[in-house]
C-alpha cells in the first residue's frame, strides 16, 4: 500500500464519523453539543479530503482557525473529562472527537497554507508556468503598473527554491514599499495581482521595451 493510498483510506475512515453522529443524534444518543460536534467534523472532513486529494475547497483562510477550534475544544473537553463528572453519552462524545482531532488538527493547519499550488486557479495555475520560466531564463524581472496617480513597481527574483517579490506602491499618500518570500510561483502569481494589479502580461511588456 502506497502513501497516497493510505491517506486515501483514511480519508473514508474519518467521512464515516459524521455519519455515525448523525445516527447517534437520531437515535437520542446525542448530547447538547452534538450538533456543533458534527457541523464542525464535517468541516474538518472536507478539508481532509481537500488535503488528500490536493485540491483547494472554500477558502484557504478558514482552514487554519478551524484547526485552532478543533484543538481548542480538544483540551476543553478533556479538562472536562477529568475535572466534572459527566454522563456516560457525553464522555463517549468528549472522548472520541478529542482523540480523533488531533489528526485533523495537524493536517487542516497544513492545508490552510496559503502558499500552495492546490489553492491557485487554472489561470494562475498557467501564468506561474509562464512566470517561473521566464525567471529560469532572466532574473530578476521588473514590471509597472500605473492606474490613475497610483503607480505599482515590482521586482521579482529566484532566489535558489524560492522566489522573492519586492513591491512599491506610489501614490498621493505617500510610499510603501513590501517584500515576501513564497515557495511557490502559484502564489506569486496570486500575491502580485492582487496586492500590486501586476500580471504576467506586465512583465513581458517590460522585457520587450
Amino acid at each position: 500500500m502506497n502513501l497516497q493510498r493510505a491517506y486515501y483510506l483514511l480519508a473514508a475512515f474519518y467521512s464515516l464519523f459524521p455519519l455515525i453522529g448523525l445516527m447517534a443524534i437520531f437515535s437520542g444518543g446525542g448530547t447538547p453539543f452534538a450538533v456543533a460536534h458534527l457541523a464542525l467534523g464535517v468541516l474538518a472532513v472536507i478539508g481532509l479530503w481537500g488535503y488528500v486529494l490536493k485540491r483547494g475547497f472554500m477558502n484557504p483562510r478558514m482552514w487554519q482557525p478551524l484547526a485552532v477550534v478543533l484543538a481548542v475544544m480538544a483540551v476543553g473537553q478533556m479538562l472536562v473529562i477529568f475535572i466534572l463528572p459527566i454522563s456516560s453519552i457525553a464522555l463517549t462524545w468528549m472522548l472520541t472527537s478529542s482523540i480523533f482531532s488531533v489528526m485533523l488538527v495537524i493536517v487542516l493547519f497544513h492545508y490552510g497554507k496559503r502558499d500552495q499550488p492546490l489553492w491557485a486557479t487554472p489561470v494562475e495555475a498557467d501564468a506561474a508556468k509562464q512566470l517561473a520560466k521566464m525567471l529560469d531564463s532572466a532574473s530578476p524581472l521588473s514590471a509597472v503598473h500605473y492606474e490613475g496617480e497610483q503607480e505599482n513597481s515590482v521586482n521579482v527574483t529566484k532566489v535558489g527554491s524560492q522566489y522573492h517579490a519586492k513591491v512599491t506602491r506610489r501614490g498621493k499618500n505617500g510610499q510603501e514599499t513590501f517584500e515576501r518570500y513564497f515557495q511557490y510561483p502559484e502564489t506569486l502569481v496570486f500575491f502580485l495581482e492582487k496586492f500590486a494589479s501586476i500580471s504576467v502580461h506586465d512583465f513581458r511588456q517590460t522585457a520587450l521595451s
